[in-house]
């Protein structure tokens, strides 16, 4: 699918999240690798309404995520290449930020929350340290499946949002 296409179908948050995220709220998001529902249009929109953005960042493979801000969501030259290939991070003496919504990517969903990331880990660990974080997922209508294995450490979403849905608490088309 062509990345212009994609990124008008998640233009901007639908107004019921909009409405969860409190003034001034720092704003989590991720860079879209391949076939990941694109994030960066929620950044500009959040940064556009004064909220700090941040992004995933990672001293080198084997470091615990943390979140690092990215000053300008229109500003790509503002990332440095991370430790994996083709995904950028803000700059190493950014400032590091703890969001208080976090968009996070899947790789499947089911209707109450599970979520299937890619397999490292990395926001089940951070949210766990992060339980009051308010943590929504950004996915394509087809990444929906019924059901997920559920281990220890999985962390439920409050929210999916897909071109077409919410799944959450309201259960409203998009």
């Amino acid at each position: 699918m062509d990345p212009r296409f994609r990124a008008l179908m998640f233009r901007q948050p639908p107004s019921p999240v909009k409405a969860l995220v409190p003034e001034g709220a720092t704003i989590g998001v991720y860079l879209a690798g391949p076939g990941e529902a694109p994030a960066t249009a929620y950044a500009r929109h959040f940064h556009e309404a004064g909220h700090r953005i941040a992004l995933p960042w990672f001293a080198d493979r084997d470091s615990p995520m943390t979140f690092r801000e990215w000053g300008s969501p229109w500003v790509e030259e503002m990332l440095a290449p991370g430790p994996w290939q083709r995904i950028s991070q803000p700059e190493a003496d950014a400032p590091e930020l703890v969001p208080d919504v976090l968009f996070v990517p899947l790789v499947g969903f089911t209707p109450n929350g599970d979520r299937l990331g890619q397999g490292g880990g990395h926001y089940d660990r951070w949210l766990a340290e992060n339980p009051s974080v308010l943590p929504i997922g950004l996915a394509w209508d087809c990444q929906m499946i019924a059901d997920l294995p559920r281990e220890a450490h999985d962390r439920p979403l409050h929210a999916v949002i897909t071109p077409t849905r919410i799944y959450g608490p309201w259960e409203i088309a998009a």
